[in-house]
Order: structure tokens, then sequence, then C-alpha cells
């Protein structure tokens, strides 16, 4: 899969707790209480504003306010057409130096949030991250974040948004934090998960962007999560005497697109109708968002010898809980009859089962696709009966695959 770049800003959008004392997670170290009202305390009698001289420390960051020290940094930014700054950010380099005084600051007078520069050892700013859309009395705000191009694909949003999530428990009274990131933007739903948050749900057509409307997913964490990210699967690549199991990638989409439309392929799948490479790349970005959720993931079986697309094979409806899956796959037309979907389905319920102890692979063939049940009792499949009217009306016979069955 392309990479994508991380960015996460959405337009600017919190009953009360009370704590019995205020502890700020191990991850971060924050400034002490500023005075409210005469007072400062060190337990939970917590302020409905945001410190405005907030200053988070995480082992690779500092997020601190934006100031009149970082002008020339920010006019480097704003010349060289970078974009990552929170939003209000000047277009051109002679509305830096107001932006600064002023406009940056406007939520947190506002009430309503605060913008924070993500700053690395040398004091470079390398990102920015955002609470906006604050409501005290609902006791909600929500969080977006950007990284500069140069500075991605190191886990720096993620850091931030976990030191920015757990500072905002730790020193003020909202309950709930929000984040929504383009269906498509699958940069940002990586760093919402490894954050913490739960995907909430998909809101259709919800932004309007040049290329046109996208779907939005809403992410929410609470006070009271905790613990690691929900488990998924990596993006592993695995090999075998003949193939090279990969993530499915943009490269593919041709030949798998040529391969759901292949008369023989629709006759014995429920893929769509009229497959087209629109239906491939949808696919393709279909199981990364899955992956990401913790309930599938994807293969695209090459050929060594020749690095020819021959098969996908997908593992989903992973069951974390009593470690099972499901298997699917399908051949290229120019493949079959090579036993390659049988190979790859092997390595990959070998991977599956040996390094990330899973219990129970099932497979479910047409009772009219012989080739696909060949393809199962090659591979050490054991046959468990039909479902009834399972795929479109059509009988499916069942499979099963468990360790013992591989000794």
């Amino acid at each position: 899969m392309p990479s994508v770049s991380c960015f996460c800003w959405s337009s600017m959008r919190g009953p009360c707790l009370s704590l019995p004392r205020c502890i700020v997670p191990s991850l971060l170290s924050v400034r002490p209480y500023p005075r409210f009202r005469g007072q400062t305390s060190p337990v939970c009698s917590l302020p409905s504003v945001f410190d405005p001289d907030v200053s988070i420390a995480t082992a690779r960051l500092t997020l601190r306010p934006f100031g009149p020290q970082d002008e020339a940094r920010v006019r480097s930014i704003v010349r060289s057409g970078v974009r990552f700054l929170p939003p209000g950010a000047p277009s051109e380099p002679s509305g830096v130096q107001q932006w600064l005084r002023n406009g940056v600051h406007e939520p947190h007078r506002a009430g309503q949030g605060i913008h924070l520069a993500m700053t690395g050892a040398d004091g470079l700013i390398v990102g920015a991250v955002s609470l906006f859309k604050t409501s005290w009395t609902a006791g909600t705000t929500e969080v977006g974040y950007a990284v500069h191009p140069l500075h991605r694909n190191r886990g720096l949003a993620t850091e931030a948004v976990r030191a920015l999530t757990a500072w905002v428990f730790a020193t003020t009274r909202l309950r709930r934090i929000d984040l929504t990131a383009n269906l498509d933007n699958l940069a940002s739903l990586s760093v919402a998960r490894k954050a913490g948050f739960t995907w909430e749900g998909v809101l259709r057509d919800a932004v309007l962007e040049e290329d046109g409307p996208h779907d939005l997913v809403v992410l929410g964490l609470l006070r009271e999560d905790g613990g690691p990210p929900a488990p998924l699967l990596p993006r592993n690549s695995l090999r075998t005497p003949r193939l090279l199991l990969r993530p499915p990638s943009e490269q593919d989409v041709p030949d798998l697109a040529a391969t759901g439309s292949d008369p023989f392929t629709q006759a014995m799948t429920g893929i769509p109708r009229g497959y087209t490479e629109p239906h491939a790349r949808a696919f393709i970005e279909h199981t990364e968002r899955m992956r990401l959720r913790g309930q599938g993931i994807a293969w695209t079986a090459e050929e060594l010898a020749s690095g020819r697309f021959a098969a996908n094979v997908d593992l989903r409806d992973l069951d974390w809980n009593n470690r099972t899956a499901e298997v699917g796959y399908m051949t290229a037309p120019w493949a079959r009859g090579r036993g390659y979907a049988g190979e790859a389905v092997l390595a990959i319920a070998r991977w599956l089962f040996h390094r990330h102890a899973f219990r129970r692979l099932q497979l479910r063939a047409s009772v009219a696709n012989t080739a696909s049940q060949r393809v199962a009792e090659k591979a050490g499949f054991v046959r468990e009966g039909v479902a009834r009217a399972s795929l479109d009306g059509d009988d499916l016979i069942v499979y099963s695959l468990v360790p013992s069955d591989l000794d």
C-alpha cells in the first residue's frame, strides 16, 4: 500500500467528572497547574480552561504553544508551501507575525481549544497538534494533528496524540476526546488506533473537498479507556518456495480487476458483478481499513520467478477472543492449475498459528467449485459439512484447519 501522508485536521468543533487525585501518566511530564481564581490545587478542583503555558514532554517531542520565537521557522514553512500548520495559518510570509501574536491563540481566547507546536530535541517544529470544539459543559473536545512531510512515518503523531490526550484527562474535567479522519486517510486512522481511540462509525459524504465528497470516520477516547491498542495483524511479507506474499498495492489493481472480472471468478464467488479497477482499488483500501480495526488482512501472491500477480488471499472475520479466522482467495486466470492458492494459504495458516497463536482457520467453498475444494484438501483442511444457502442461495462446503493438522 502506498504511503499516505499523516494529515488530520477537521473543521474547528465538554456532566463534569471529579477525580480523587490528579495523576499525570508517566509517559509525559507537564508544568505545575497555573493559578485559577487565586488558587493552585494539587488535587482535582480542575479548571475549565486549558493552561496557556502548557509544556508536555515525551520521549522525542515537546508540545508547547506557538510564540514569537517561531517566526523564522514558520516563515520558512509558509514559503515552502508545505501544509501541516493548524487551520488558519497564513498562506503568505507577511501574515506570520500577526498569526503568531493573535490568530494561533484565538481558540484559547474563545475557550474552545489550543494549538501546540510539536518540537524535536533540537527545538525544530516538526508538526502541530490541537484541541478544538471544546465543550466544557458536555465534557468533550476534539483533537487534530499534522506532521511535516520530512518527519512522517516515525510515529511522531501517535506520540503527540497519546501525550496530549493523557494531559487532557490528567489536568481537566473533560471526559471524552473526539477524533475524525477521512475514510481514505489510512495514515490518520493508524495514528488513531495506536493512540487508543475506538472506531465508532462512518459519516457518509460528510466532508466536501476539492476532489468531491468524502466519508468521515468518527473515533472516540474516553477517560476510562486504557490499556494497549486493540490487536491487529502486522503487514508482514511471507515467502514460499515459489511465491512472495506481500501487502496489496496500487500496482496490483489491473491484475486484481482482471481476476475479479474473470467469468469463473464471477460464477464461483460473491465478488461484485462487473468487477472493474475502481472495485479493485476500493477492495485494497477496504482490506487495510479492516486490518487497522483488527478484523482482517490481505496479501498479494506473486511469482518469485517472474514477479507476476498470481493470487489474492485474505483473512477475514478475525475473532481475537477465540483466535479464529476465515480465509478466502482468488487465483488469476493465468496462474490456475499450478497449486499457488494452496501454497499461499498453507504459508499464511502456519504464520497465523505459530506467530499469532490462532486456533482455527475456516475455509468455505461453493459445492460447484471443485477447484477451490481441491485447494482446501491439498492444504490439509478437514471437511466439516455443508452450510446451506450461504452465498446468494448457494450451499457452501465448510472446511477447517487447526494447528494439530499441520503436525
